[in-house]
């Protein structure tokens, strides 16, 4: 009787590089005597295996069965081989570029290598830490094939050691041994070292004087940066004798945070700014000195047991908040006896705050002796976290005290995801470190490589291929030219790692944004302009895997429109391909433009001047409300503006109206980040308030585009264009206010009244046109009390509600939406 041998070519795609996977088919192969190679290259795994085929029929199902925890397997692919008698089964090579004959493989894809993101310290790295016998006892750049940064310090691929930031730390004897055992969890573990061969801790102290002349302005105007010389010094002065070493720069650290001194900590993806999260003075001079004036800050804890004495943790929150990503976590403010303590200038008058925990071995050690405390990213407001050592030490000299670093770059910046749970689901707000660059399904197949530019705020840009869409880390507010030149590395970066060469590009079609500019400038690529809101509701399809057609509601700050004026409050018949405008808030003058985003009383002012006053009520029915007596220097200035047609753009934007009401409840006449009238509106509102305030909708003449911005139309609507009166709202609001109505309540009935009126209008739609799902996106559903009233109502009435979990509702998800509706465009 023979035994069949076989032979076969393997490919494996996914998430298959940095995660130990080359290991775990060496060990597959050997448990199951198989014969042949594994190695990566460009485009993922290869393999070729020799041996009886009932065994290579065991080594494919536990290929992908008994995987390490961090690969993900997107497709494996198999071809026969002829049979060559092979003995033993060894690691090759990587190989640059693919390999011809293994891209022929039937099945296998052209989808790259997939980089894996950043992984929390593992347990098993963890008690080696803290072990006093272990010999990597106390060193902070411990890691192992199941943890330990991946992203930020790949410079290309394949992924391996040559291709990372740990070149320049060549493996000692030991860990040389350990790398190359194959019982050893560091077997082929890339970033391996310990404190004889990888990188050092070292703390300065006193940064001012570290740089050679005066340190630039901070400012917003293109154009800025720093000066070679400064950033030569900066490195000099890490590198120098008057920094501490070792352990004894970590205590260095810890006696600064003990005595209220600000310190740079470097962390996996950029700086951090820390301080105590106990002491009051402390945070303030931290708030005075990066200019963030009321922005919470973060807090990263020690353990869980901290976490639930600051706040309010369900188990599925725990998990978030303990797993391998390590995002920050947002969860209601415990308050009462037995509730920890923090300064109150970290998170002033919120009533969440934002925790994470430690998620490098640095951070662990750091916390050990420390406490909780304040970690906030490196850099002055407004600027991208602070990656490059020389930088560091320019750019926060004027923030930090002291600088706790190390001689291991960083090569691409990733600052800290941020999350919510909700309903026991994760919810994106900033998708980043942990997540990026995982990929997501788009729901339709990209005919061409796809570069997304996203928008200007949270802004973050996607590539995609095939059916994957790569959405970015963070980047920020595409404001100034450290925040651009971050994007651009970025994008060149990204593109050259996962080898995506776009020719669709696809922008938001407001002109003056910088990442327009940019999409612009690129040679030899297709365009493709895509409206704000449509790309809003397409994020939100490409986050539930669906195409549409959808009802889509899309409230947010401010968009640029197909008409030229600004949306913000859309009700839009959408597929991926294309959309229907249906709907919007009734618009209002936006007076004095961006300043109108910044001074919520110039929106309450606009909305009061669009009012008449009610039956009972004086002619100036406004006159004594307090909002006006503050800005009584202005108020009539900025009528007389938005009775104009110059300065004073009309805009529908839901995020506006919140800062109408905020400021009327007396709540803010000015803000200092994006979203905090609104964030101080939800708060004040009374969850047990059951009343709703009344609002009409309005049948109007269906807005037609002009014929060179008309969009690709959406699902077919002959009915009425539905004008959503906001106005009403806000006579409401007034009404109850000048009644002496408290405002908790008040608060409450208006986010119950435009959950109704939203409601309301979805119905319509879908009597209209029998459309059964709509899909919430926009910053404005980030409000938790506003999305659960419109969500619950929703699926009362019977409807199917889409939300987002995986890709932000905010702007930082724009630029996924864009990318699938460029794919869905692209058919020819």
């Amino acid at each position: 009787m023979t035994v069949e041998r076989a032979r076969l070519l393997i490919r494996v795609e996914g998430i298959v590089q940095g995660v130990g996977f080359r290991p775990h088919v060496y060990t597959l192969a050997h448990r199951l005597d198989l014969a042949g190679w594994v190695g990566n290259d460009s485009a993922g795994v290869f393999i070729e295996v020799e041996g009886l085929s009932a065994d290579l029929a065991l080594f494919l199902g536990d290929l992908r069965g008994d995987a390490p925890p961090l690969a993900v397997i997107q497709n494996i692919a198999t071809s026969p081989l002829p049979i060559t008698g092979d003995k033993g089964f060894y690691i090759a090579d990587s190989v640059r570029g693919g390999m011809a004959d293994v891209h022929d493989v039937e099945g296998a894809g052209a989808a790259g290598a997939l980089i894996p993101p950043d992984v929390a310290t593992c347990d098993d790295c963890l008690a080696e830490l803290f072990d006093p016998a272990d010999r990597r006892y106390r060193y902070p750049f411990t890691n192992c094939v199941n943890c330990g940064p991946r992203f930020t310090i790949i410079t290309g691929v394949p992924y391996d050691r040559p291709a990372t930031t740990m070149v320049a730390f060549p493996l000692c004897v030991e860990c040389e041994r350990e790398y190359r055992d194959p019982a050893d969890r560091r077997f082929h573990a890339q970033p391996t070292c310990c404190p004889r061969c990888g990188p050092t801790l070292s703390y300065l102290d006193s940064l001012e004087g570290s740089c050679e002349g005066p340190l630039e302005k901070r400012g917003t105007g293109l154009g800025l940066g720093l000066g070679l010389g400064q950033v030569v010094a900066g490195e000099a002065a890490l590198r120098g004798d008057a920094a501490l070493r070792g352990d004894a720069a970590l205590g260095g650290a810890v006696a600064a945070l003990r005595a209220g001194r600000i310190v740079a900590v470097k962390g996996i993806g950029g700086y951090h700014l820390a301080v105590q999260a106990d002491d009051e003075h402390a945070v303030r001079r931290l708030r005075e000195r990066k200019h963030r004036d009321a922005k919470p800050f973060a807090v990263m804890v020690p353990d869980l047991a901290t976490a639930q004495a600051l706040c309010v943790l369900d188990p599925a929150a725990e998990r978030v908040l303990a797993g391998k990503r390590r995002p920050i976590v947002l969860a209601p403010r415990r308050t009462g006896p037995g509730a920890g303590e923090i300064a109150e200038a970290v998170a002033p008058g919120a009533a969440e705050l934002g925790l994470m925990l430690p998620y490098s071995p640095l951070h662990h050690l750091l916390l050990r002796e420390s406490g909780p405390i304040v970690l906030t990213s490196g850099n002055v407001s407004d600027e991208p976290i602070v990656h490059r050592d020389g930088d560091a030490v320019a750019r926060l000299a004027s923030v930090a005290d002291g600088i706790l670093t190390h001689d291991r770059p960083i090569h691409i910046r990733a600052d800290d995801s941020v999350v919510r749970v909700v309903a026991g689901r994760e919810t994106s707000l900033r998708r980043s470190r942990g997540y990026a660059p995982e990929p997501i399904t788009l729901g339709r197949r990209a005919r061409r490589p796809i570069l997304a530019c996203g928008a200007e705020l949270k802004s973050t840009f996607c590539l995609a291929r095939g059916d994957r869409a790569f959405l970015s880390h963070h980047i920020g507010d595409l404001e100034n030219y450290e925040t651009l030149r971050s994007y651009i590395e970025s994008v060149d970066h990204m593109s050259r790692l996962l080898g995506i060469a776009p020719e669709l590009v696809a922008h938001d079609l407001h002109p003056e944004y910088l990442s327009t500019k940019y999409a612009v400038d690129l040679p030899g690529v297709e365009l493709v302009g895509v409206q704000h809101h449509h790309a809003h509701i397409a994020s939100c399809l490409a986050d539930n895997r669906e195409t549409g057609p959808v009802i889509g509601v899309a409230f947010d700050g401010l968009g640029y429109g197909t008409d030229g004026t600004l949306w913000g409050g859309e009700l839009l018949l959408a597929d991926l391909a294309g959309f229907t405008r249906a709907g919007s808030l009734a618009p209002v003058p936006l007076p004095g433009g961006t300043a109108a985003v910044k001074q919520p009383w110039r929106m309450a002012a606009s909305h009061l001047a669009a009012l008449s006053p009610p039956a009972g009520l004086p002619a100036d029915f406004t006159a004594d409300l307090p909002v006006r007596t503050r800005n009584r220097d202005m108020w009539e200035q900025v009528l007389a503006v938005a009775d104009s047609t110059v300065g004073a753009p009309p805009t529908s934007s839901v995020g506006r109206l919140f800062d109408a009401v905020a400021a009327l409840l007396d709540l803010y006449d000015v803000v200092t980040y994006e979203g905090q009238a609104a964030i101080a509106l939800e708060q004040l509102a009374d969850r047990a308030e059951r009343l709703a305030y009344p609002a009409k909708i309005v049948r109007a003449e269906l807005p037609l585009p002009p014929a060179a911005a008309a969009p690709r139309r959406g699902p077919d609507y002959a009915g009425p264009f539905l004008l959503l009166q906001g106005g009403d709202l806000v006579r409401a609001v007034v009404q109850d206010r000048r009644a002496g109505t408290p405002a908790p309540a008040v608060a409450a009935r208006f986010h119950n009244g435009l959950a109704a009126l939203t409601v309301a209008a979805c119905l319509r739609l879908h009597e209209r046109t029998s459309l059964d799902t709509v899909a919430l996106s926009g910053g404005v559903f980030q409000n938790l009390l506003l999305l659960s009233r419109v969500t619950r109502s929703l699926r009362d009435h019977g409807l199917r509600v889409l939300t987002h979990h995986r890709i932000p509702p905010n702007d930082g998800g724009i630029s996924i939406g864009q990318a699938a509706i460029a794919a869905a465009r692209d058919t020819r």
